[in-house]
Formats: C-alpha cells, structure tokens, sequence
C-alpha cells in the first residue's frame, strides 16, 4: 500500500499548503472548493469497491466453498499511474490573472495542471497525478482520452505574439523536471492543436518547436530531407506520427502549423512532403 499512502500524504500535504496560501492570496474561496474536490478523491481512493454480485449468466468462482463469500483484497503490488504525454497550449487570453480566474469558475469547466505568465512565472493548479479538463475532444494515435493520459501546460499568450524568453525558459525548466520525474518519452510532447486539428489552433505558429526538440522535448525534422518514395502515403503518415486525418485538411494543417509554420494551408508542398516524410521515419 505504499503508494497509496504516498499518494495520501502528498494530498494532504497539498491541503495543508493550499490552506496557509488561501490566507495569503485572493483565491481563498476556490482553494476550498479545490481542496474539497481532493479530498473526495482520496476518499474514493480508499473506498474498497463492492464485492461482485453473482448471476445465473455469469460464473463467478468459489471462495473457500461460499459463492456469497466475496471481498476486497488490496493488492500490495501497486503504484500511481504516471502521465506519458505533455500537452501544450496557449491561454488565447490577456493576462496570467485573467486566466487563472477562467479555470477557478466551475462554470468554464476548463483547467490545466500549470500556467506559465509572460513574465515566467510559473503557477500550478492540479497535482500531475490527478486528471485535469484540458484537451476536450481530441484524439492522438488510438488514444480518445487524452485528458486522462496527459499534463496540461497553458502559456499566457493570446495567440499573435511572440512567446517571451522568460516564458519559453520557465517551461523547458518545468518540462525537464516532467520528462524525468515521469519518464515521458521525447515524441510525447505535443500541442493542443496536434490533438484537435478541427477545433484549435493552439500554440500558435510562433511558438518554438524545433527549440523543444533540440532539448529533448519533442520531434523535429533534420537538416537534410529527402525525397519520399513514389508509393508514399500522406495520409498513413499522418495517422502513424498521431494525427487525427478523419479531416485530412485539418490534419494537414495541424502538421504544418507544428514543423512548417511560415505556411499553414491545408495543402502539402513538396517541401512539406519531405517534412512529413523525415518525421515519419523517426516515428519508425
């Protein structure tokens, strides 16, 4: 039971610090309801499921010769489950402030693990163990529900701007810790719009990809790219790396606002092919 207890510990030892900082800061009312919402989470926790009940059309095993003799058992082999993926945004708001107080409101129903201002401050809002409400409807690869697979990092910036040097600085550090702490595979750290190509554009083509990928977090695509094969499938590429192509000029576009961005039609140059082609390699 250890890391249930670990678990446990770090929940109220989260309750505690969320408590002495509700005093401190404007957000004393929503600390609560967060706290509030994590303790019922470990109360669920440690709440042993029912025991199954048999039916005519389901054989269900004896337990010492008593069919009606069924419990919970905790195992003691066990650990929490770690996030594999990193998913990038950008807030589309005008200030660290502002976004904040858009996922305190239950109303939104939108969250993110943590937020990082223009300034780089950094500002968590949800244990990476728990399951915020960042990705929506998205799809990567077969995986629907990336919300419950991934960590979601906002960045303070409305969508037609640069992304600030403190602010990029501040995030490779927090992705570092991430990808260490977690184990999270290098091509497991995407953007908001890589996983709901019809629905988002977020981060925006100015953010810094191939800076990511040059520090391990992240793909990108080598100086030299070759030609694709006559039989190459755009498509099929597309769906290996992880794009939804259900709407391939979406897909196209997702594609290109990661590894191109100068250009971001839903229409593949042959440059954009021997891009897509050089990333599909190394997803092989």
């Amino acid at each position: 039971m250890k890391g249930l207890n670990v678990f446990i510990f770090g929940c109220i030892l989260t309750l505690l610090i969320t408590s002495c900082a509700a005093k401190k800061n404007k957000y004393v009312e929503t600390n609560k309801v967060h706290t509030q919402h994590v303790e019922e989470i470990v109360e669920d926790i440690q709440k042993p499921l029912p025991p199954p009940q048999p039916s005519p059309e389901v054989f269900v095993a004896d337990i010492k010769g008593k069919r009606d003799d069924l419990d919970w058992v905790g195992t003691v082999n066990f650990d929490m489950r770690r996030p594999s993926y990193v998913i990038i945004h950008h807030t589309a708001q005008e200030s660290l402030d502002q976004t904040i107080r858009t996922f305190t409101l239950e109303s939104t129903q939108v969250s993110a693990h943590y937020v990082i201002g223009r300034d780089g401050k950094t500002v968590q809002m949800l244990n990476d163990y728990l399951r915020s409400w960042h990705a929506g409807l998205s799809r990567w690869g077969k995986i629907t529900d990336m919300n419950s697979q991934s960590i979601g990092i906002e960045l303070d910036n409305n969508g037609k701007e640069p992304f600030s040097n403190l602010q990029i600085n501040s995030l490779l550090r927090l992705l570092d810790t991430l990808k260490s702490h977690y184990r999270i595979p290098t091509e497991n750290f995407i953007g908001h719009s890589d996983i709901a190509p019809t629905r988002k554009q977020d981060p925006s083509v100015y953010f810094p990809w191939k800076l990511l990928a040059e520090k391990g977090f992240g793909i990108w695509y080598d100086d030299f790219l070759s030609v694709p094969p006559v039989d190459f499938n755009p498509s099929l590429a597309l769906q290996i790396i992880g794009f939804d192509t259900r709407n391939m000029p979406a897909a196209i576009t997702a594609f290109k606002r990661h590894y191109v961005q100068s250009d971001v039609s839903p229409v593949f140059t042959e440059t954009d092919l021997k891009i897509l082609y050089n990333i599909y390699l190394k997803q092989n």
